[in-house]
């Protein structure tokens, strides 16, 4: 009877909880929040799952920590002297980035309200706009709007670019059918859509990003 070969050796004394979160945003990259398990980490990591718990309690919280490592590099590379409105809007083209280059995020964020990486980012802009001088009672409502678009837009523009690659599409060749079918709409009943369909065709994504930014920005100093 031919022998097993022998199993690859276990380095559980040199786990850490930093290398098990930077195994895991690897893992999420490649595979997605389905891809996540115990039992994948542990094999990537050359030990058992039992040494990952000793460390994370659950798929949960290691998803929310690998999400805060993603969030706080986003917000270390952020200028601090920087005037408050050049603050927002590095703070928030570092999370668009982050989230085009780490789809999972916008999802992991949404997906978890209160926790740490979104009170990471709420932190920062609401420093930024008490800065600019936003009134206390208006403080929430203006950084929950800024915060809802910084993550909304970063997840829609994410999932779209994981749509065009699951489907294998062209970006170029399918805004310019989406600016050709928006053209041949009824004028009568889309005069709107009609007037910027030939804008669809060559928009770019991080330019239309910021301008929200500057968009919300400008009704802030009107507040203020």
């Amino acid at each position: 009877m031919a022998k097993k070969p022998p199993a690859p050796p276990r380095r559980e004394g040199s786990l850490s909880r930093d290398r098990i979160i930077e195994a895991a945003i690897v893992l999420l990259d490649e595979a997605g929040e389905s891809g996540l398990t115990f039992r994948a980490l542990a094999e990537r990591l050359v030990t058992g799952p039992g040494a990952i718990y000793w460390h994370i309690a659950n798929k949960g919280e290691l998803l929310i920590a690998a999400c805060d490592a993603i969030v706080a590099r986003a917000m270390s590379e952020a200028r601090l002297d920087a005037s408050p409105e050049a603050s927002i809007r590095a703070i928030a083209l570092g999370m668009f980035d982050a989230i085009d280059e780490h789809p999972w995020v916008g999802s992991a964020l949404t997906h978890a309200p209160g926790q740490l990486p979104a009170v990471r980012l709420l932190e920062r802009l609401g420093r930024s706009l008490r800065e600019l001088g936003v009134r206390r009672e208006r403080e929430w409502t203006t950084v929950s709007a800024l915060l809802s678009y910084v993550l909304g837009v970063g997840a829609q523009n994410a999932a779209n670019r994981q749509f065009a690659f699951a489907e294998g599409l062209e970006r170029d060749s399918f805004l310019a059918s989406v600016s050709t079918a928006w053209s041949e709409l009824d004028a009568a009943e889309y005069p709107f859509a009609r007037s910027i369909a030939a804008q669809l065709s060559d928009h770019d994504d991080r330019e239309d990003f910021l301008a929200g930014i500057d968009l919300i920005l400008g009704g802030i100093h009107a507040l203020t």
